[in-house]
């Protein structure tokens, strides 16, 4: 069943997937994403979402028109790979790069495919040791 995404909206939403969670970089773009263990209210006032997403691109990947681009690109990525690849109860925050203006789109959609599946093996590694050291 595909997940219902809702957005990430305050600064401090963005400092605290990008303080506390994992991050992943590919050539298109940089993926961050944080599991939501604790009951953290969001500004998203949407009760019906399960994955949460923020979506920036910096100065560096050029000026307005560039940045709002590359956040086009990453929104219609993100809406197409995240309902069925995303994990339910996390924050992702998607942030692009010069790449992303240029990049081929299917290498665009596989880039965040890649990112999810790192992402993914990180939460499992960190859960698999926090198991392993608890007697």
């Amino acid at each position: 069943m595909p997940l219902r995404i809702g957005r990430l909206r305050k600064r401090s939403e963005y400092l605290r997937v990008a303080a506390a969670g994992r991050k992943s970089a590919t050539r298109g773009l940089v993926l961050q994403a944080l599991d939501r263990v604790d009951d953290h209210p969001h500004a998203d006032p949407d009760p019906a979402a399960q994955v949460w997403l923020g979506i920036t691109a910096s100065r560096r990947v050029g000026g307005a028109v560039a940045r709002n681009r590359a956040k086009r690109r990453l929104r219609a990525a993100a809406a197409q790979v995240l309902p069925t690849n995303a994990t339910a109860n996390f924050d992702y925050v998607l942030i692009g790069r010069q790449a992303t203006l240029t990049r081929a789109f299917p290498a665009l959609l596989s880039d965040l495919e890649t990112a999810l599946r790192h992402v993914g093996q990180k939460a499992d590694k960190v859960t698999t040791k926090s198991n392993q050291e608890t007697p």
